[in-house]
């Protein structure tokens, strides 16, 4: 039952959570965790050390960072300063960790996503908020960006497929033949397993992002195998799909009957069933209608906007030394 088990999630730190809680153990999978008591933020690494770790997970070999901050949600400018400059700082652990010279890097920054449809407008919001540097830097030379070391910084804003007819691959592939980049940072939406982790949690992947793929819309992933240079993901979860809530319904009302004298018995019988067979009860009650259904917010505009002005000024810390006022 558990290999056909496949939660509608992006997160790694949710696929390592669900084989915790049926206690599978993951062999070639490590999960490192800290906790900033002061901010509330809690940094959890999952390593992907090896192939049989990867199959099991169904991620790639790497390491998946993920910054959980409820107060992420909440519009306080200062806060949310503090989350880009730690942002920033694993940002330029990832790409330390690729071995990249940080001080003279070209960076290509892509904004995945519709900017219409506004859970998926991440990607393209960043974009608008960078300060892009590789135009200036090419006309004038580093010491016009008044610092010694300059960081080529571009963006591109792909679309998506019904807009343009092209695979995001084929336009971002063919801006990096061109422009030559050292570096690719994709930014998209995610899909979330726990809805309580929408908007609020930052993941940053130094394997790659695959559009689309949280809305089971599979497409291209942008990899460095399919790019040629390397690509670090960041994507934050703005969806969960309906299956997802009825499922934490069907775990509250489990809980409800437990705690009942009457109903007790089938509260007992419905907690013998695993997670993956619950999953898999919930999506046959609610099929065929809501089973392709996904779910957001109803403050998402101002959420969505929120997050990735957050994301886009730790870049711009980290890139540009420039800190937006």
């Amino acid at each position: 039952m558990l290999e056909k088990y496949s939660v509608r999630t992006d997160l790694a730190l949710e696929e390592k959570e669900r084989f915790e809680s049926d206690n599978v153990e993951i062999s070639g999978v490590v999960l490192e965790e800290e906790y900033d008591k002061e901010r509330e933020i809690r940094i959890t690494r999952v390593k992907v050390e090896t192939e049989n770790g990867a199959k099991t997970m169904g991620k790639p070999v790497g390491v998946y960072l993920t910054m959980e901050a409820p107060n992420m949600a909440v519009p306080d400018e200062d806060y949310h300063r503090e989350v880009s400059v730690k942002l920033s700082g694993y940002i330029q652990e990832l790409i330390e960790g690729r071995s990249l010279d940080t001080d003279d890097l070209s960076v290509l920054v892509v904004g995945l996503g519709n900017r219409q449809v506004t859970p998926d407008a991440l990607g393209p919001y960043v974009a608008d908020n960078l300060c892009v540097t590789r135009h200036i830097v090419k006309e004038y030379g580093k010491y016009a960006m008044g610092m010694e070391h300059a960081r080529l910084v571009s963006a591109i804003v792909p679309g998506v497929m019904g807009q343009t007819g092209m695979e995001t691959l084929e336009i971002v592939k063919g801006v990096v033949e061109e422009t030559k980049p050292d570096l690719v940072i994709a930014i998209d939406a995610l899909a979330a397993r726990n809805t309580r982790r929408l908007n609020r949690t930052i993941q940053i992947a130094d394997t790659g992002i695959h559009p689309g793929s949280g809305v089971g819309n599979h497409r291209n992933g942008l990899t460095k195998e399919s790019v040629g240079v390397p690509v670090i993901g960041i994507g934050v979860p703005t969806v969960v799909d309906a299956a997802t809530i009825a499922n934490d319904t069907m775990e509250n009302l489990i809980d409800a009957l437990e705690s009942s004298d009457i109903l007790k018995g089938v509260g007992d019988v419905l907690r013998t069933y695993n997670s993956a067979e619950k999953y898999e009860l919930v999506k046959e009650l609610i099929s065929p209608h809501l089973n392709g259904m996904f779910v957001t917010p109803k403050d998402e505009d101002e959420l969505v906007k929120q997050i990735s002005y957050t994301i886009s000024e730790a870049l711009n810390m980290l890139f540009t030394n420039k800190e937006e006022g």
